[in-house]
């Protein structure tokens, strides 16, 4: 059975990971998959210097500010660097062996098609702004920004099978014991 952790940011979805981990269940995370690919996979980094142009890579590194630059400037520059990225992020995944994966964006990508359950993190807002706020040194109207990019977590928590409440009041390792029981 594979199982999709997701969660709006802040929610701490490395966190219950770094646990699953302890407990000895290796997960796949979407995003160091792809800062992977996007690194070393010849066709990608051909495709995605086609579509933003040659400053994409230097010095065979990839160039984050002409690609944030060509990111931010259109959804529909956001949707072609997916188009390129998400489908090697999906066959990587599926020929891992991996069966739990954390993906922030599971519904966005797609993702929730390549798993059977689904697991929301979830915390309240000012929790996760302050988390944010903390983990990256930014504003709170910079991480509410980003918030609201996201879907939001009354959403992710309809669309998912399973709960973790990560509030730092919750057992989350008890949330966690309880969820692996039920998924045997």
């Amino acid at each position: 059975m594979r199982i999709g952790i997701t969660g709006g940011i802040g929610s701490g979805k490395s966190y219950v990971c770094a646990r699953l981990e302890a407990l000895g269940i290796k997960v796949y995370d979407c995003d160091s998959a792809a800062k992977r690919i996007i690194s070393s996979s010849d066709e990608i980094k051909e495709r995605l210097t086609e579509l933003i142009g040659p400053d994409t890579y230097k010095d065979g590194k990839l160039n984050k500010a002409a690609v944030a630059s060509f990111l931010l400037a259109s959804e529909s520059n956001a949707q072609a660097i997916d188009a390129i990225v998400h489908p090697a992020v999906a066959v990587d995944f599926e020929n891992s062996g991996i069966e739990w994966m954390e993906c922030a964006i599971l519904y966005e990508s797609g993702f929730d098609r390549l798993v059977d359950k689904v697991i929301a993190v979830t915390a309240p807002d000012s929790v996760r702004v302050k988390r944010v706020m903390e983990r990256d040194g930014i504003t709170c109207g910079k991480v509410r920004e980003w918030m609201a990019r996201q879907l939001p977590q009354e959403t992710v928590i309809a669309r998912a099978d399973y709960e973790i409440i990560n509030d730092g009041t919750h057992d989350v390792d008890r949330q966690i014991n309880e969820l692996i029981n039920k998924l045997k």
